[in-house]
């Protein structure tokens, strides 16, 4: 039996130390992990820009580099996760770059590794263009992309508008980079020839292809490799100068192209083959974004983030402090509101006005400015926080905001019903089959987490004229929902994170905890509870033979979830929510809140994944103030959008 006046406490503890983290602004931003390849892509370019020594910068880079390796001899693409090639190579190479001698015993294990698994000839096309641009590869192995499809008319089939934004920033530079074919300056001249080895190189793919367009593009792609180089060369002038075009007018200030780091090394990258000097305004703003993405630890690690998340930061732990109460937290949640309400982008219409043209801009992006490219799930968060603050009196002035959001969200929902991060409509599949886009992630289709994201937003909101929409959206999930019960998450890890997402979707829209989609979604919830009452799951889900949910030690993070979605299905009194809690108080650290090593946000599912340092302390405070706030007040489930 859970005892009230132990939850009671803990809320005070965890709030409180989660409102020391709130910055002086009224914000708050965590630490945003990836893997081993963006701080070892950092290393690179450095050294392809032929930058002056830091030695300081490189020792503590390779610091954590080599606290991450993993015991099989290589690095993961997540905590406790299987070897990955492409993250090994490119973290031997960063090492070997700095210093480290290749008979050291962590980078024999390495290259042990990396021959074991077919060398760095077998590495996706990133890790193909990396090396390429360091003549440690060849370009022939680089799938051929010319710039000239920036000039292609929408109704091509292959058009950059057809991609994900995450795609379009990062390749747009990337052509320029493909087509003129630089080399790094590299004054050191390290190569990393010893990890080739003999024979035809085997290449995976993240996705699975179908036939006719796998192989139809594979040789489209034979046909322009043979055709390179001889391209006219006004058009290609033009198609460089509309790359070039491209990249400016979104270079986004010190926030960088895409706010993203692929897409801004690769903006630097483009600027020096052109010419830009170092002091050019572009190339010395795109540089200097960069920059903004080390974190220095107190150990004297340092790494590099693929970006920053303060938007989500901010407007998670805000609905965590409105679900804690009381006058200081709800009082910290209206500063964090202040300081959301100028982020929205009002004149800005980005990319995505390009399928939706007539819809006014009004979203938020994730990162500080990102005004290109503001996303619905920031938006939607965003706007229930406002809209609860706004109801309860801790905020005010914020019916223009919430009004426009509304209208941004509304105007983006997908033909389908659904809706993707940051573009309506965009699931053009058989672009995920070009040979470029082995990674299987060039889409951004829609996707159950976002979709009930939005569908919780519009029945927070309440108003009757978008009852179609909701429905619509409702209609998606429900078409959505796999057999056993559980819905996939595209931005998080991965079936807690998607059902919890819909369960709430499901509540605020209505649906009683009676209908069969809510009483499949809770039976699967609770065969999945681990036996010390906590839950967990694995990143290997996402694997492409689907086995759904794959069980992993419980963690605060996903805990977190699977509470909070049991609570939306009404739950509350259940012994699944009891045990989960019970979890939750036996782990509460001393500081309050909630340690997590595992990874459990999705960047791009097998390929890339991100720690969320802030997960662990805003999920599991939010999942237990809302256990004490229906148990005080005696309720089944939430009134509110999440």
């Amino acid at each position: 039996m859970v005892a009230m006046l132990d939850v009671e406490a803990e809320i005070a503890r965890a709030s409180s130390a989660l409102g020391s983290a709130q910055r002086g602004d009224g914000h708050w931003v965590f630490e945003l992990e990836a893997d081993a390849t963006i701080p070892a892509e950092y290393i690179l370019l450095r050294h392809y820009l032929g930058e002056p020594d830091d030695l300081d910068l490189e020792a503590g880079i390779g610091r954590y580099l080599r606290r991450i390796q993993a015991p099989h001899g290589g690095w993961s693409l997540y905590h406790e996760g299987g070897f990955d090639l492409s993250a090994t190579v490119k973290a031997y190479y960063a090492l070997k770059m700095i210093g480290d001698p290749i008979d050291a015993p962590h980078m024999v294990r390495a290259r042990e590794a990396v021959l074991a698994h077919g060398g760095a000839g077998s590495v996706n096309v990133f890790t193909r263009i990396q090396l390429a641009l360091f003549g440690a590869g060849p370009w022939k192995a680089v799938p051929n992309m010319p710039p000239e499809i920036i000039l292609l008319p929408r109704r091509f089939p292959i058009h950059l508008s057809k991609m994900s934004y995450w795609a379009r920033t990062v390749i747009v530079p990337l052509l320029v980079l493909m087509a003129h074919k630089p080399v790094a300056r590299n004054r050191r001249g390290v190569k990393v020839d010893e990890l080739y080895v003999p024979g035809r190189a085997k290449f995976t793919r993240a996705s699975k292809g179908k036939f006719l367009w796998t192989h139809g593009f594979n040789a489209l792609d034979k046909g322009l490799k043979t055709f390179d180089g001889l391209w006219p060369k006004k058009l290609r002038a033009r198609a460089i100068k509309a790359c070039v075009d491209f990249v400016v007018e979104r270079l986004n200030g010190e926030d960088g192209l895409g706010a993203i780091y692929p897409a801004m090394a690769n903006s630097v990258m483009m600027f020096d083959c052109l010419g830009y000097p170092e002091d050019h305004p572009h190339r010395a703003i795109a540089r200097a974004s960069v920059e903004k993405l080390l974190v220095r630890r107190s150990d004297g690690e340092i790494y590099c983030q693929p970006c920053v998340s303060p938007v989500w930061d901010t407007a998670l732990a805000a609905q965590a402090m409105l679900e804690v109460r009381g006058d200081v937290a709800e009082g910290m949640a209206a500063t964090a509101m202040d300081w959301l309400k100028p982020l929205q982008v009002l004149d800005v219409k980005g990319d995505w006005a390009d399928e939706r043209p007539n819809v006014r801009p009004g979203g938020w992006a994730f990162q500080y400015r990102n005004d290109h490219y503001p996303d619905l799930d920031d938006t939607a968060v965003v706007v229930m926080a406002m809209d609860q603050a706004q109801r309860r009196g801790e905020a005010s002035g914020l019916d223009e905001a919430i009004a426009r959001g509304r209208e941004w969200v509304l105007g983006l929902q997908s033909k389908d019903g659904g809706w993707g991060a940051f573009d309506a409509d965009n699931a053009y599949y058989y672009l995920n089959d070009i040979p470029f886009a082995d990674h299987g992630a060039l889409l951004d289709p829609p996707t159950a987490d976002v979709t009930a994201r939005c569908v919780s937003m519009l029945a927070q909101l309440g108003h009757p004229e978008d009852r179609p929409a909701i429905e619509r959206g409702l209609a998606w999930l429900e078409r959505d929902q796999h057999p056993e019960g559980s819905w996939w998450g595209r931005w998080g890890v991965n079936y807690i994170y998607g059902t919890w997402s819909v369960l709430c979707a499901l509540n605020a829209a209505g649906v009683p905890p009676e209908a069969p989609t809510m009483r499949r979604a809770v039976a699967w919830l609770e065969t999945i509870q681990n036996e010390d009452g906590g839950w967990g799951e694995s990143c290997d889900s996402y694997d492409l033979d689907r086995k759904g949910h794959e069980p992993a030690p419980s963690i605060a993070s996903q805990t977190g979830w699977a509470l909070l979605a049991l609570m939306a299905a009404g739950e509350v009194d259940g012994t699944a929510v009891e045990r989960g809690v019970a979890w939750l108080q036996a782990h509460q650290e001393k500081d309050g809140l909630w340690g997590q090593e595992h990874y459990t946000g999705g960047g791009f599912p097998r390929v890339f994944y991100l720690r969320y340092h802030g997960y662990p302390k805003y999920f599991p405070l939010w999942a237990l103030a809302r256990y004490r706030n229906l148990k005080r007040g005696n309720l089944r489930r939430t009134t509110e959008g999440m």
